[in-house]
């Protein structure tokens, strides 16, 4: 049987607007579904914003999400209003990018974010990009976590993107054409893999290279002054 994102996000928000109330300040949708370019395997990876959070919140919240269809695929983030204020502002960057609205809005995040807190987004990004890497490189040797590492870095491609423009392309497809060439080749690796997943194993060196050389170069780039 097909899904619809959208019959189901009517039922989640009918049941979750009765759960809640006027306490819930902000829905949206992030991952593959945000970005639309779910497959039948996508999460639905949904946030949910409250005037406040607090842990009977949480456990009524995933009772709620149990008598939903297809509970497995759900994921996502919950929060209070304030915590999210005084979230790491680097992470708050791509948090806020990546939730594409589909009640109420997060607007009220975006006086927080400055230029540093994107370069220290993308630092942390290729820091842990170069780490993982190494240490896979070395010990691991596991394709599957290249693969992981690669769906990360388009992240971090996201946001080399927008401290260079001030634009933010949330689509790949759209985002590949306007890059420099080695964010492009990260991303489209990237997307090589998701469609060619053996790829990781049989071409394990040279896109653990390509990667690795990647994040080294913008760890320098993105040295703190």
């Amino acid at each position: 049987m097909n899904f619809d994102i959208d019959t189901w996000m009517k039922s989640y928000l009918n049941k979750l607007n009765s759960l809640f109330g006027s306490r819930l300040l902000f829905v949206g949708l992030q991952g593959s579904y945000g970005r639309g370019e779910a497959t039948e395997s996508s999460d639905i990876d949904l946030v949910v914003i409250l005037d406040k959070a607090v842990a009977q919140d949480l456990k009524a919240y995933g009772a709620m999400l149990d008598t939903l269809p297809n509970r497995e695929k759900v994921c996502g983030f919950i929060s209070g209003q304030q915590e999210l204020i005084n979230w790491e502002r680097s992470d708050l960057f791509q948090f806020y990018h990546d939730a594409t609205p589909v009640l109420g809005s997060i607007d009220f995040l975006l006086p927080l974010i400055g230029k540093e807190d994107i370069r220290r987004a993308i630092r942390i990004g290729a820091c842990n990009i170069y780490h993982m890497c190494g240490h896979n490189m070395v010990h691991e040797k596991d394709a599957g976590i290249l693969k992981a590492l690669y769906k990360t870095a388009a992240f971090t491609v996201q946001a080399v993107y927008y401290d260079q423009t001030e634009t933010y392309i949330k689509q790949k497809v759209e985002l590949i054409p306007v890059l420099q060439p080695q964010e492009r080749e990260i991303l489209q690796t990237g997307m090589m893999l998701k469609e060619q997943p053996d790829k990781a194993l049989s071409d394990f060196e040279r896109l653990s290279e390509l990667l690795f050389n990647w994040a080294a170069g913008l760890i320098i780039e993105y040295k703190i002054d």
